[in-house]
């Protein structure tokens, strides 16, 4: 990848793809007098000087870069991203607040609003849509599990795996939290964790779902040698994604007390979450690691805002109990 992509991805990145363009700093090369000659390739970011008058049709120049820094080329573009990935537009800034397709005014039919509706009934509207409760959404990974196993029911928790999901179980209890429910991955690894932290959460119901089974959930960047097929991507991602859309968002409007879900799946579904619930570009998520029987906690606040609490928490496991298969 050359240096000028690198950069055009990274700028991609730091606005979800919705960036014109963005400022990278440039250290001082040897040899050259001044950081403000600077070169990208055979092209270099020139300072116009501070006198220079534009001419009176001209429109109003750009902004000069700072010294040390070098501006991306307006062009410079990202890597198109799968159907079931939805871009910002240009001018929505960083954070879509309509993410979850619950905000309020996008639950009204403005159509319908005839003349005679002024303001204060259409503010009355938009209180009925509008979420009161917080919901706590606790991403718990499965334990260790052996890896020798050919099909998936002969993928069963190790005994240190059974070790893992006991010391689970036992931290969420300690929590003093009234959980929910207990949604978790119909693989074989999964419920067997999801039976052992039970055990330590009685009353709470559990329900499982194919939408949260391990799977490549979209070509990550920067790329990797395994999973090279775009087939893998295209069936396994719009699956996760799927269980993102039907999973995280704010509470149900009829939801009058904050909620306390666990979901028990895998890294590579846990890692997209966190990645598209936060905004972050999703193809990073291979950037994150995390351990078997780990914690991951999502606030989802009912105005929409979301705020990552813990991700992949091990620290109520003795070091010798840890590991990442």
């Amino acid at each position: 990848m050359s240096f000028r992509r690198a950069l055009a991805l990274a700028a991609c990145g730091l606005a979800g793809g919705s960036v014109l363009f963005s400022a990278v700093v440039v250290g001082k090369q040897p040899g050259r007098g001044s950081d403000t000659d600077t070169r990208l390739g055979s092209s270099s970011a020139t300072v116009p000087p501070a006198t220079a008058a534009p001419p009176a049709t001209a429109a109003p120049p750009a902004a000069a870069a700072p010294p040390g820094l070098l501006l991306l080329p307006p062009s410079a573009s990202c890597p198109p991203a799968p159907g079931w990935i939805e871009r910002p537009a240009a001018n929505s800034g960083y954070w879509d607040s309509n993410w979850d397709r619950r905000e309020p005014l996008a639950l009204i039919n403005l159509k319908k609003k005839n003349e005679e509706t002024g303001e204060e009934e259409l503010s009355s509207r938009l209180n009925h849509f509008k979420a009161k409760a917080t919901r706590h959404i606790f991403l718990i990974r499965h334990s260790q599990y052996n890896l020798d196993g050919r099909a998936d029911k002969d993928r069963t928790l190790t005994p240190l795996g059974r070790e893992q999901a006991e010391l689970t179980g036992k931290r969420l209890a300690s929590l003093g939290i009234k959980f929910d429910q207990i949604i978790h991955s119909s693989m074989t690894r999964a419920t067997e964790t999801t039976e052992i932290i039970s055990k330590h959460l009685p009353g709470v119901k559990k329900v499982s779902t194919d939408l949260l089974r391990e799977g490549a959930p979209i070509e990550p960047d920067p790329p990797v040698s395994h999973w090279k097929p775009e087939a893998v991507y295209y069936e396994d991602g719009a699956r996760i994604e799927a269980a993102f859309r039907n999973f995280i968002h704010r509470a149900d409007v009829k939801q009058e007390e904050d909620s306390y879900e666990i979901f028990v799946c895998h890294a590579n579904v846990i890692r997209y979450i966190v990645c598209r619930a936060l905004q972050f570009p999703p193809e990073g998520w291979l950037r994150m690691s995390l351990n078997n029987g780990s914690i991951t906690h999502l606030v989802i606040r009912p105005n929409g805002r979301v705020a990552l609490r813990t991700l992949g928490d091990t620290g109520f496991m003795p070091p010798d109990k840890i590991t990442r298969t």
